[in-house]
């Protein structure tokens, strides 16, 4: 009898764990770059049954092995690629393929798959307005300065600054070339842009050493490696990776486990009804 009560009562907790992970993922359905969670379950410990006699208790038969609880193994992460989406900011960008970008946060260098970013009041790239704190790192393991928000992105991750304009206007208005170097044709030679850095692209050889922390930011005791340039790792500017929450999946993951988790709550009041009966009206006779 009272096993019945291990059973449904780690069910229930085990149940409203798998809710919490299912409603974290509808949740960020709409979150660039977030990465759906699945929870797994295992038996929490195994128990060998045996059957012995009513009057002799010698030579117990055994009879099988079975477990009183159930519980949380793990979640995992799935990491599967989520689609694009065109938004046409130039602070937006997503990764196609492997690969993170690497953030400063006051707890180290954290990562994330969240292209949407911003210009800090300092000037720095970074996941968030507040000055020092999640800034995007480049290649070089430091903070990205942009001077001029009109800046060009190539597919590696480099920033440029805008190109220089071979004339420009004084202040009353009237038009004046700069002095720049010409061809044998009298063609204005621009020198190159300057380049602000170049967004790291960091990706980890096993995804499953990566903890997930707020704000759609990773942690990994292991050293990435930065993969700029690579063919199964790709920038795209003025793009963001949308959720690869699969919502069908979810609400009937969500469906299931309510149920569940139900049955289990009117089990385990019809448990509590009997003892209570085997406490008060058995105990009269």
């Amino acid at each position: 009898m009272y096993q019945g009560f291990y059973n449904l009562t780690s069910g229930m907790l085990t149940q409203q764990r798998n809710l919490n992970v299912v409603s974290n993922n509808m949740s960020n359905t709409q979150t660039a770059g977030y990465k759906s969670d699945t929870m797994v379950t295992s038996t929490f410990q195994e128990e060998m049954l045996l059957r012995t006699g009513r009057v002799s208790k010698g030579n117990p038969q055994d009879m099988g092995i079975t477990s009183k609880i159930r519980t949380q193994t793990e979640t995992i992460t799935d990491y599967e690629q989520g689609s694009m989406e065109d938004t046409g900011s130039n602070l937006d960008f997503a990764i196609m393929g492997e690969g993170f970008f690497s953030v400063q946060t006051p707890g180290g260098v954290q990562y994330t798959r969240n292209g949407s970013f911003m210009i800090d009041d300092e000037g720095y790239l970074s996941i968030s307005g507040t000055s020092g704190e999640g800034r995007v790192l480049g290649t070089d393991g430091q903070p990205i300065l942009i001077k001029d928000e009109r800046f060009t992105v190539d597919s590696a991750g480099n920033i440029y600054a805008p190109k220089p304009d071979p004339v420009k206007k004084s202040e009353d208005g009237e038009e004046e070339e700069t002095e720049y170097e010409t061809d044998e044709n009298g063609n204005i030679i621009l020198p190159p842009p300057e380049r602000y850095g170049q967004i790291a692209l960091t990706r980890f050889e096993d995804v499953s050493t990566l903890h997930r922390e707020d704000n759609g930011l990773y942690t990994s005791p292991n050293q990435g490696t930065i993969v700029n340039g690579q063919d199964d790792s790709t920038l795209i500017w003025k793009h963001l990776e949308k959720s690869n929450v699969d919502m069908v999946q979810e609400m009937t993951t969500l469906m299931s486990s309510q149920r569940a988790l139900q049955s289990a709550a009117q089990m385990l009041r019809m448990y509590d009804q009997v003892m209570g009966k085997s406490s008060t009206d058995v105990g009269r006779l």
